[in-house]
């Protein structure tokens, strides 16, 4: 299986719109782009690969693997970019500013279930970052 995220930057967060297959799943919020620097950028644009994760705090979540120079870049529930994600990517079900978004429990379940599907019939799962 095939996402896609198509960004956009600003100043303070970027937002972007996934896809799998070509079909729109939920819009996205991550930090801003500032150099790939851990915890305060969103991470480069790029091919990724998707895994399954638990852990204490997210309960089941994504992973996105081999991230140049960064490591537990996740999808994860977050609303506001700046005060909840370092690094990682929240599904939002609506936008509503520059890395804020609504709703985003309702978006990452809508995600995790269908990478999971892929994941379970042992499918790959792959992420294309792309503005």
């Amino acid at each position: 299986m095939v996402s896609t995220i198509t960004r956009t930057y600003f100043p303070n967060g970027t937002n972007g719109k996934l896809e799998c297959e070509g079909k729109f799943i939920c819009k996205t919020i991550e930090l801003p782009w500032k150099k790939n620097d851990t915890k305060v950028s969103c991470i480069p644009e790029g091919k990724y690969f998707i895994k399954k994760r638990y852990s204490k705090k997210f309960q089941w979540h994504l992973e996105v693997l081999d991230v140049k120079n960064r490591s537990l870049i996740l999808f994860h529930p977050a609303n506001n970019a700046l005060q909840e994600l370092n690094g990682c990517i929240a599904p939002v079900t609506k936008l509503s500013g520059p890395g804020l978004g609504l709703m985003s429990r309702k978006a990452f379940a809508k995600l995790k279930n269908l990478v999971y599907k892929a994941l379970d019939n042992k499918e790959s799962v792959e992420l294309i970052i792309q503005s």
